[in-house]
């Protein structure tokens, strides 16, 4: 593989590039022995993009990526990522923006589940800080399960500038903290929001935390004293979903069966 590109694993990320962003794969690999419809439902997409489709045997995969759970699927891809800014998100907006701001994830796992939860929850984007986090690596691709190809995911030079930017969008910023004195569940916030997580077991640096609107708790019942950093992801993030969602109208209860 050359400098110029790097890999990716797995159906759901190489599945998620197709759908999205194929010119910039250049090929891929499949494990020569799987004939399943899985593989044969990626070989389609595949085929319908032009993208070059290689059968390799299970030791050549396992070469090319030791120790990745790659699911007998390999991806080579151009290794410029496609510079996304904020301004590019926000101006093509037709609701209220929904962002998720990390501050200094340092595990891949970590910011993989949390750009899973975005996705999942339709953030328009994950808005990260370039030095002291861990960037997109392989791995963080990877346990994304191609949530780091639909996802938006910004990188900028100075994390409290750019929550002061939101603020001037009117985008309210709401920050996670063990020591706010309000709850996720009794707090009110704007529908336009940027929720604001921190780095494993640190939080969130001190200018981070001030330039926050509001400071929220997630609350603790148990014995535990936090959470890990993506599944307070997914708890604050489906709370806002769910806010956000407007609200059903039950349907007509259907009409009694006819007597036994």
């Amino acid at each position: 593989m050359s400098q110029n590109s790097r890999l990716i694993f797995g159906f759901h990320s190489t599945l998620a590039k197709l759908r999205h962003d194929p010119g910039a794969i250049r090929e891929i690999y499949v494990d020569a022995a799987r004939h399943d419809a899985r593989l044969r439902d990626l070989v389609r997409h595949a085929e319908f993009a032009t993208v070059r489709v290689l059968p390799v045997d299970s030791a050549r995969l396992q070469a090319m990526a030791p120790g990745a759970r790659h699911q007998g699927v390999i991806a080579t891809v151009d290794a410029a990522q496609r510079h996304v800014t904020l301004d590019d998100v926000l101006d093509t907006l037709d609701e209220p923006a929904f962002l998720l701001v990390l501050d200094g994830i340092q595990d891949p796992h970590n910011l993989g589940a949390c750009l899973r939860v975005a996705d999942a929850v339709g953030a328009h984007a994950v808005i990260a800080p370039k030095d002291r986090a861990v960037g997109l690596t392989q791995t963080a691709v990877k346990v994304a399960s191609g949530a780091a190809e639909t996802v938006p995911y910004v990188t900028v030079t100075n994390l409290a500038r750019t929550l002061r930017e939101l603020k001037e969008r009117e985008i309210w910023v709401v920050g996670t903290d063990a020591d706010a004195s309000d709850d996720l569940y009794t707090a009110q916030w704007p529908t336009a929001c940027a929720w604001v997580l921190g780095a494993e077991g640190d939080g969130l640096r001190r200018l981070t935390r001030e330039t926050c609107d509001q400071l929220v708790n997630i609350p603790m019942l148990g014995s535990v004293a936090s959470l890990n950093v993506s599944v307070a992801t997914g708890v604050c993030l489906y709370e806002a979903r769910r806010r956000r969602a407007p609200a059903s109208t039950p349907g007509p209860l259907p009409s009694p069966g006819p007597s036994a």
